[in-house]
């Protein structure tokens, strides 16, 4: 299935650049980044779960906020891309 991350996370103080490093990280691991703050993510339930524990372990609720976008299997048709960045299959292989 087809998981949307978005986060905004608190950056005024060091601790929060360092969250906001730790939160890009984690989501690279699980998908593609589409946006600045917003990874495309293919996943099954289990990588959902740790996805998700992995995520909210690593935020403060108090200062940053963290969003899951469950798209499902059939995301195409539910996704549409306009502008300049070209949209990424995230279900095929990334060649460079």
């Amino acid at each position: 299935m087809m998981i949307l991350v978005t986060y905004d996370i608190g950056t005024t103080s060091k601790s929060g650049a360092h969250r906001l490093k730790n939160v890009a990280k984690i989501c690279q691991d699980y998908g593609v980044r589409v946006q600045n703050s917003v990874f495309e993510c293919i996943v099954d339930a289990t990588q959902y779960t740790v996805l998700k524990h992995e995520l909210l372990k690593e935020i403060d609720s108090a200062q940053d906020s963290l969003r899951f976008y469950r798209l499902g299997e059939k995301y195409s048709t539910k996704v549409e891309h306009f502008g300049i960045k070209f949209a990424l299959k995230v279900e095929e292989p990334l060649v460079i």
